[in-house]
């Protein structure tokens, strides 16, 4: 497909998140994606602007779902009951899928104030029950596009020449776009991909309609329902310095229920998941 000919995306809706003072050791939360609405955001679920203290995220089950945690600030711990142990970094990235029985916990580490951002990717109904698996995407392994103006981290998918090296279940692209001011830079996905993207710092305008957006604003994308793989273009023109992350991915179009730390096809499928957990099938609890 030529450049001319390509799907020109805009703004389908955007938002700014507030954030609920909770504090300690969970300091303050914001819905980047809110719960209530998890049926636009196909194939993703929720995600969360978290900052927290040691003790917030111990050991804890999920099962259906795949979780993917950017640490902006601070050191994040994770332990998994089946031997896992890694501390991450800003800018590194953490994919779980939970398949069958995930038991896990991610801590601040000793005193940090930690700031993450969690997405929660749905699976499909048959990928439920698949083994749960651990990928840890250290910022000096996810290649760096350079682009007219700025830069493209990509740490899931192929975007701008480069491929990222998550391995997600469910294929999605995960990049982190850095402008210099005045940069204009046309963001290539396919276009039956449903995405968004949430800017971290600076102004922006984004879309066939530029609307602006700044810091801590979230933009919903329009896409092609009915759509193929061909390529669609995001035009992001940054009114000063500017970073966002953008996620895409095709929509698995199935009934879900999203009920505490599951994500099942229906509640007759998390009430095993709870009955599952309370006898024991998920395994010891995740501690060092």
């Amino acid at each position: 497909m030529t450049e001319e000919n390509r799907f020109q995306r805009d703004i389908k809706d955007h938002w700014r998140v507030s954030y609920n003072q909770n504090g300690y050791p969970h300091v303050q939360q914001g819905w980047i994606l809110p719960p209530e609405r998890m049926k636009e955001f196909d194939p993703f679920i929720l995600m969360a602007d978290d900052w927290f203290k040691r003790g917030t995220f111990s050991d804890h089950p999920h099962r259906g779902f795949q979780t993917i945690t950017y640490v902006v600030d601070g050191r994040l711990e994770h332990i998994d009951n089946h031997g896992g142990h890694s501390v991450l970094d800003a800018g590194d990235v953490q994919y779980m899928n939970a398949g069958w029985a995930a038991r896990h916990g991610e801590e601040a580490v000793d005193d940090d104030l930690i700031h993450t951002f969690q997405l929660w990717l749905n699976l499909p109904h048959e990928l439920r029950t698949t083994t749960t698996s651990y990928q840890n995407v250290y910022i000096e392994d996810a290649p760096v596009a350079e682009v007219d103006g700025g830069s493209v981290r990509v740490y899931s998918g192929e975007v701008a020449g480069v491929k990222g090296p998550m391995e997600s279940l469910v294929p999605i692209t995960m990049t982190e776009i850095r402008l210099k001011e005045g940069a204009e830079y046309k963001h290539v996905i396919p276009e039956n991909h449903n995405g968004f993207f949430y800017v971290t710092a600076g102004e922006i305008e984004a879309g066939e309609s530029a609307v602006p957006l700044s810091k801590t604003d979230v933009g919903l994308l329009t896409y092609k329902e009915d759509g193929t793989d061909a390529e669609s273009e995001l035009t992001i023109r940054a009114k000063t310095r500017a970073r966002l992350l953008l996620y895409s991915g095709v929509p698995i179009k199935e009934e879900y229920v999203a009920h505490g730390p599951f994500v099942m096809s229906n509640m007759d499928e998390i009430r095993d998941a709870m009955r599952d957990f309370q006898a024991g099938k998920f395994g010891k609890p995740a501690v060092k």
